[in-house]
């Protein structure tokens, strides 16, 4: 951004720098690790044990933090109660140490500063800093209404500033969580069963007979229950069904992987339910207790053959009808899994929408083996003045998209971009446990929208690429140094789980509550920050769920009995579900009369031009995101990603197996980076794919620096869903190129 008014800076040496190195590991489907029940004994006799829950990702396991006498963090270990881990941290838990260990982390206050001309950052205090956002926050609210002051955010700092913007007056809040990820699955399945997925997803995998994955890679994005569930039910001769272009570690486990032509799911799905209803294999007593537009469904698929799908996925008429009679065989015991990373292609709600009508015909919503119905239990609010009512807020934002139920980030960027159509605009930026450089496609719609902004923070633990657009850096510590809000997710009985600090915070680095806290009490809001410590809040509200932070920090995890009735349905007796008609819609009413398709149907997206090949990208076990790639634990077990490709393109092109390439896409746009070239027959010959979350380009991150590429550069081109404005990203293709594009000639 040379021509920028706001340079992007590569956070300086300003107390940065070092190298740690550590590996922790996971046998995917196995054992926490290597180590024997004796040697953690061991290694953790003369250690101290504190509560706390991970922050790696977004399961949020319990576990135990093991420091030594030296407030060295030595060893996190699941908590053997906890129904998100069962005492079984994957290696991004157990990988923790690493964020606390990190010496390229964040660790003071930067403000942004010229010098000679020069944009650079200079080293802050606490007191400065925080002043200095106090300033703008009373600025941006006196000049264009606290509105126009944005937050995104994720994760548990994430938060605690959302209780402080909404205490400023603004509501104009959103995360990448929603449209980026999961939002389309929560709009399909709440048209369908009136009731949002939520995390952990209510998946009774221990007690399936078949799972089927459309796109779901169990196993390397964690999702750490789920996998030692789905463990279980392999052991237990369960059906895997696996649909993927590419032969993922899931699919590697399951009795058929249905190799798909890309973006060509829903053809599929309603090509099941044709054989399902066409050879009555439907649980024919739950849908006529509990559904809503059968016979509708039943006319809509009736041309929806094997046959006609085999044209469209390439699967062939005899695998489609054999494995929808598998599903049939098995149901009620059956799931057809929602997935979690679910923005592919701009349909993406109603993607969502067949597999939870697949899932209503098999009657597995509400059944052991099925979907089971999910329970929490409210953790009280500490008391607060009420919210003022902004003039306006992230609703208004999204306004255009009928079902969105939580802020759009990509239009809450577009917010920040000057237009005579621009009717909530945003002048200032708060960023929050989120590299949005990583996750937000379109760069330039970003740096455009960065560009603009009178005043902009970034809170973090790492210099991510997101620090460098910044005006104030304020330096995160991690989940290890800190309190935090209690734990409680939805699953099969209700239970809390705490987060003590193990350690001090190292360096510099404040909690995300102090610093919330912190700006409050500053622009006049301190009767919203009735504490001096989080803790208080915590014991308070512990004390009125009937325990206490005593309990709480030896026991880590607290469970409660359910409430809310059984856990399935029961048989013969009525239920009456969360929708306007009380059962499950198969036919919506609700998107008919909103404009749009009350059943889905497939849509022909673009295919790959001559010479180009779809982008596909997925996780990585070891790694979260872009946020764990320079955490030397995790980076110790997986450094860089590949370019997994074909072996008859690799003959075309003439590439073989740790070859340098470099990618450009369908717009031109080169990737900075090169990438390892690896020939296999588990990826289709029309598509290539990588991991995503490395290409980081901030010589600062040691470790991370140049190593591999970044899948999100790639990905200029978006497919909006027109229902709760889901950010599509695979619809991008890429050439590749094997001599270096940046190479200048020298003469």
């Amino acid at each position: 951004m040379t021509t920028s008014r706001r340079k992007f800076i590569k956070i300086s040496g300003l107390g940065l720098g070092g190298v740690f190195a550590s590996t922790s590991a996971l046998n995917l489907f196995g054992n926490n690790s290597p180590l024997t029940e004796k040697t953690v004994q061991k290694i953790t006799k003369n250690l101290k044990k504190t509560a706390t829950y991970c922050e790696v990702c977004f399961w949020k396991c319990a576990a135990w933090a093991h420091s030594d006498e030296q407030g060295n963090i030595q060893k996190i270990i699941g908590n053997e109660t906890d129904p998100h881990c069962y005492g079984r941290l994957c290696p991004r838990g157990t990988g923790g140490v690493g964020m606390y260990s990190d010496e390229d982390r964040l660790k003071t206050p930067l403000i942004r500063t010229t010098i000679d001309g020069e944009e650079t950052f200079r080293e802050a205090s606490w007191d400065e800093a925080l002043d200095l956002i106090a300033s703008k926050f009373k600025d941006i609210k006196e000049k264009h209404g606290a509105e126009s002051f944005a937050l995104l955010k994720h994760g548990s700092p994430g938060k605690h500033l959302e209780h402080l913007f909404k205490a400023y007056g603004s509501d104009t809040i959103a995360e990448p969580a929603y449209a980026q990820c999961r939002g389309a699955r929560e709009a399909g399945f709440n048209a369908t069963f009136g009731s949002w997925v939520g995390s952990p997803e209510p998946t009774d995998i221990r007690d399936t007979k078949c799972l089927v994955l459309i796109g779901s890679h169990i196993g390397e994005n964690m999702h750490n229950s789920q996998v030692q569930e789905m463990s279980d039910a392999i052991d237990n001769n369960a059906t895997i069904i696996t649909v993927d272009p590419r032969l993922s570690t899931a699919a590697s486990k399951s009795q058929y992987w249905l190799a798909i032509k890309p973006a060509t799911d829903i053809a599929l799905m309603l090509a099941w339910m044709h054989v399902i209803i066409k050879e009555d294999l439907y649980d024919k007593n739950y849908v006529k207790r509990y559904t809503t537009g059968f016979d509708e469904l039943k006319e809509h698929v009736q041309n929806f053959t094997p046959e006609w799908a085999y044209g469209i996925t390439t699967i062939k008429p005899e695998e489609i009808i054999k494995t929808a009679r598998e599903m049939a065989h098995a149901a009620p015991a059956v799931i057809i899994h929602p997935g979690r990373h679910v923005s592919w292609y701009g349909d993406d709600t109603q993607r969502a929408r067949a597999m939870a009508i697949l899932n209503g015909l098999l009657g597995s919503w509400g059944r052991r083996g099925g979907f089971y119905f999910k329970e929490k239990i409210s953790v009280p609010k500490y008391p607060h003045p009420k919210y003022p009512h902004p003039k306006w807020d992230w609703t208004d934002v999204g306004e255009k998209f009928p079902l969105a139920q939580m802020g759009i980030t990509t239009e809450v960027i577009k917010c920040a971009i000057p237009s005579k159509d621009n009717k909530y605009p945003v002048k200032a930026m708060m960023v929050a446990g989120t590299n949005i450089t990583k996750s937000i496609p379109d760069k330039k719609l970003l740096e455009e929208a960065i560009d603009e902004l009178e005043f902009m923070v970034v809170l973090d633990t790492m210099p991510m690429d997101v620090t460098g657009y910044a005006d104030v850096v304020l330096p995160e510590c991690t989940y290890l140094e800190r309190y935090d809000g209690i734990r409680s997710a939805t699953n099969r009985t209700p239970s809390i789980a705490v987060r003590i600090p193990a350690v001090k915070p190292k360096y510099d680095s404040k909690p995300g509550w102090w610093v919330a806290k912190q700006i409050g009490e500053r622009i006049g809001l301190g009767d919203f920050f009735k504490y001096d410590d989080y803790k208080e809040v915590i014991e308070w509200q512990l004390e009125k769920m009937g325990t206490s932070l005593e309990e709480m920090e030896k026991i880590g995890v607290k469970h409660y009995p359910r409430k809310s009735g059984p856990m399935y349905l029961v048989e013969g007796e009525h239920h009456e579900f969360p929708t306007d008609s009380g059962k499950i819609e198969l036919y919506s009413k609700e998107l008919k009369n909103l404009g749009f398709d009350a059943m889905p149907l497939y849509t022909k997206h673009p295919e790959p031009p001559q010479g180009f090949y779809r982008l596909n990208y997925g996780r990585s076990p070891m790694h979260t995101f872009s946020r764990t790639a320079n955490n030397p634990n995790l980076n110790a077990l997986k450094s860089e990603n590949n370019l997994w490709v074909n072996p008859k393109v690799a003959r075309i092109i003439g590439l073989k197996t740790g070859q340098s390439v470099w990618l450009r896409n369908q717009d031109k746009i080169t990737s900075t980076f090169s990438i390892k070239v690896r020939v296999t027959e588990r990826i289709r010959w029309d598509s290539v794919y990588m991991v995503h979350g490395f290409g980081h380009d901030n010589k600062k991150l040691s470790r991370a620096f140049g190593k591999g590429i970044n899948d999100t550069q790639m990905v200029t081109k978006t497919m909006v869903d027109p229902i709760m404005g889901g950010t599509g990203m695979r619809g991008n293709f890429v050439e590749i190129i094997t001599e270096d594009p940046h190479k200048t000639e020298v003469i």
